[in-house]
């Protein structure tokens, strides 16, 4: 799941697919897809949770959980990169 500010291009990623994972890290075409660069922090409610500044466009992400990439079952959309894996997506105003 994202929450989108939309004045200011504040994204904020909730990932809630395993609250009893030990580590959660986001990978997406605004990080160049490194698996280990944006680490997601555990909330009280058991969700990990990280806030970014994305600029305009559309963007492509996944979640890595302990170590196992996942898509958000919760994002706007879906769509296939020019490998034709299936990754989730969204668009910054």
């Amino acid at each position: 799941m994202l929450l989108q500010t939309k004045t200011d291009g504040i994204v904020t990623f909730i990932c809630e697919l395993r609250p009893e994972a030990k580590e959660v890290y986001l990978a997406g075409d605004f990080n160049q897809w490194q698996p280990g660069e944006r680490r997601m922090l555990k909330a009280k409610d058991g969700s990990f949770r990280v806030k970014m500044k994305l600029p305009p466009g559309r963007h492509q992400y996944k979640f890595i959980v302990d170590g196992v990439w996942h898509n958000d079952p919760d994002a706007p959309s879906h769509e296939k990169n020019n490998s034709g894996i299936l990754n989730s997506a969204f668009v910054v105003e």
